[in-house]
């Protein structure tokens, strides 16, 4: 009679195989859904981040009865406009941080100061996740240098994925000598959306309907290519200084030939945006090029039916 130890045996090669492969294949089924589960809950927080944020802006103009500038530049000691050197540099998302419930932060500011004064460092040493998307990988803090001075840092920013509407011109413009484009004119860089330099847009302002018309939009990071946006302000002289708080519908969401300042975002088909009655919509980067640059616009006249 045999003993219970010597009736016993032990997996073949072939069964160890067969069990592995029915492992393998479990897991190539259940991790594509764990992150498409991941990505839906990131999605979801972007989302909610933009919601957060259109809320701020009408509690910003309810208080001020306008919305926050796209930034602020004047010359110092003087008040002329300055879109090139003026300070304080003083972003949109500056102005709204109170409405974010980031008042201590928005203390650490002096405006008195220009952006990247060493005096405003505290104030940029701070990353907020309310302007970030939980779906872009990006570092905390990036180096803005001197235009045409590759390697002179003037500033170490915090990281945005969020940036106003600037409208449908491209920002460069800003960068051109005053009555040279449509968008210089008397030392001011102005858009024909709601975010501009020294802008002072009132609801009333919005004859487009605020339903109809996009405020503030995704973009992404994109490290090789220096791709990074800030929510502080602009810092004078420095590289792509406007386009790092505010962008332009020159080409659809996602357009694989769009500029830095376009908008975008690592969300499959899309980015999100929210609208001037504070909603939150997703635009597809599908989306009718015409279609688009009318809603970037706040006054353009133009008929939108649906999006």
């Amino acid at each position: 009679m045999k003993s219970f130890f010597q009736s016993r045996r032990g997996f073949t090669l072939i069964e160890l195989l067969v069990v592995i492969a029915i492992i393998a294949v479990l897991l190539s089924l259940l991790l594509p859904a764990v992150q498409q589960a991941r990505e839906a809950a990131r999605r979801t927080q972007c989302r909610n981040n933009l919601k957060q944020i259109g809320l701020a802006l009408h509690n910003y103009h309810d208080a001020h009865l306008l919305f926050p500038s796209g930034w602020i530049g004047v010359e110092a000691g003087t008040g002329v406009q300055s879109a090139h050197e003026g300070t304080s540099g003083a972003g949109w998302g500056t102005m709204i941080l109170p409405f974010i419930d980031q008042n201590n932060v928005y203390k650490t500011f002096d405006s008195h100061l220009a952006i990247a004064d060493p005096g405003n460092a505290q104030f940029l040493n701070t990353e907020l996740a309310a302007f970030r998307c939980p779906s872009d990988p990006q570092p905390d803090f990036w180096e803005i240098e001197e235009e045409g001075a590759p390697g002179t840092v003037l500033a170490t920013l915090p990281i945005a994925n969020y940036v106003g509407v600037f409208g449908t011109e491209e920002l460069d413009g800003c960068e051109n000598t005053p009555g040279t484009d449509p968008v210089a004119s008397n030392g001011q860089c102005v858009g024909d959306g709601v975010f501009y330099h020294n802008s002072s847009i009132r609801i009333r302002d919005i004859s487009d309907g605020t339903s109809n018309t996009l405020m503030v939009g995704e973009r992404l990071t994109r490290e090789s290519s220096g791709w990074y946006s800030t929510w502080t302000g602009m810092v004078a002289e420095g590289e792509e200084a406007f386009q790092r708080i505010l962008g332009s519908a020159d080409h659809p969401p996602n357009d694989p030939s769009a500029h830095f300042d376009d908008f975008s975002s690592n969300h499959s088909g899309g980015a999100f945006f929210v609208l001037g009655d504070g909603s939150v919509h997703f635009v597809g980067q599908g989306i009718d090029e015409t279609l688009y640059k009318s809603l970037a616009t706040r006054a353009g006249f133009e008929i939108v039916t649906e999006f």
